[in-house]
């Protein structure tokens, strides 16, 4: 595999948009609450330090950890317990219930009994973790920050397959990892807008889908990767790329449902009737989900750093870069409710959990909401 490049999606804003690096954040928007936004709880885990780190929520157990080392199960507010792997962490969690896996900064791959939190196994795969483990199937998904998938054995982190693809010379620094669907196939978006279906079984690329195709004058405007993990519906699955376009298809073909020019580093979520999206400057956007026609759009949070966002009931939830957690109606975008879970950045995506969501913020609390009408 040819060398590759990796660059943070921030700088490739201020490059590409000409915005000044001294643009501050959009004012928050006074408006007057419509839902109750309420915390359940909140429990620190450790600082992120230079990495994001995605809680994982099975049931109602949440499963976080820190750059430090912990990870932490936590049910209905209470630790059920706590460990410290003594290894400074670069990712995490992934779990299916009945391991959580972590990764260290130096290629550790670290899975924990779901229950007890002992260690069950670690291997070292000589490669950095920056995307959650995705966990199913019997195996452990894991993508390095090169972009190779790993599928290791979840019984003693035995690697089963290895796939790796050419890439372009330039691509962004992602923490998004693998979706696992129907314990059978990884669905991943890689670098050149191309969107992949991997089995879990052998490895093999089973079919391969391009969102968008790169273009422009030189590498940086050529840079088109799939944002965040891709979403399914029943028989659609959609993604978004960065400076290219989202798209949904139908799974069962591979025909085009829709197309849309857009550009997108977070990613984007669905529902029966939405397509939810934030784009490279932190307007929200909603579109039909059979025809991508935009139904509303929201752009007072420009600059704010939004994570992606996510559909719960009649409602979406994001958070931002100052610690904010934003609630906007799924039919037209309001504002219906916000509260600030911390003072530092949420960059993670929330979490569904029960009839409400959780989310984790750089600084290590993790945070759970429901909302109440």
């Amino acid at each position: 595999m040819g060398h590759m490049r990796v660059f943070f999606p921030a700088i490739a804003l201020a490059l590409l948009s000409g915005c000044s690096s001294t643009s501050g954040p959009a004012d928050l928007v006074k408006f007057e609450p419509s839902v109750e936004l309420r915390e359940l709880w909140s429990v620190s885990v450790g600082n992120a330090k230079n990495y994001v780190f995605q809680p994982a929520v099975v049931d109602e157990s949440v499963y976080a950890a820190g750059a430090g080392g912990n990870v932490v199960r936590i049910d209905s507010g209470a630790k059920k317990w706590s460990i410290n792997t003594k290894t400074k962490l670069s990712a995490g969690v992934g779990c299916d219930g009945e391991v959580a896996v972590v990764a260290g900064e130096k290629g550790e791959v670290i899975a924990l009994d779901a229950e007890t939190g002992s260690e069950r196994w670690r291997v070292n795969v000589g490669a950095e973790i920056l995307a959650p483990p995705a966990v199913g199937g019997g195996l452990v998904v894991l993508r390095a920050s090169d972009h190779r998938l790993l599928g290791l054995e979840i019984k003693n982190g035995q690697q089963r397959w290895l796939y790796q693809r050419n890439m372009p010379p330039l691509a962004l620094r992602s923490h998004s990892g693998a979706l696992i669907a129907d314990d059978q196939v990884a669905l991943v978006g890689f670098p050149g807008g191309k969107l992949v279906a991997v089995s879990l079984e052998h490895g093999g690329n089973l079919w391969e889908l391009s969102v968008s195709r790169p273009r422009g004058a030189n590498e940086l405007e050529r840079v088109s990767d799939v944002a965040g993990v891709p979403v399914l519906g029943r028989s659609e699955i959609c993604a978004v790329t960065y400076q290219g376009r989202a798209a949904c298809f139908d799974f069962t073909n591979g025909n085009t449902l829709w197309t849309r020019d857009f550009s997108s580093y977070v990613g984007m979520d669905r529902d029966n009737r939405f397509a939810v999206l934030v784009d490279e400057r932190d307007s929200v956007q909603a579109l039909d989900v059979y025809s991508g026609i935009t139904v509303w759009r929201q752009d007072a949070m420009s600059r704010r750093r939004l994570s992606r966002p996510r559909i719960i009931g009649d409602h979406m939830v994001l958070g931002d870069g100052e610690g904010y957690v934003h609630v906007l109606g799924r039919e037209d975008g309001a504002f219906v409710a916000r509260d600030r879970a911390d003072r530092s950045a949420i960059l993670a995506d929330p979490q569904l959990l029960g009839d409400g969501f959780v989310v984790q913020s750089l600084g290590g609390d993790v945070v759970a909401y429901e909302l109440r009408r």
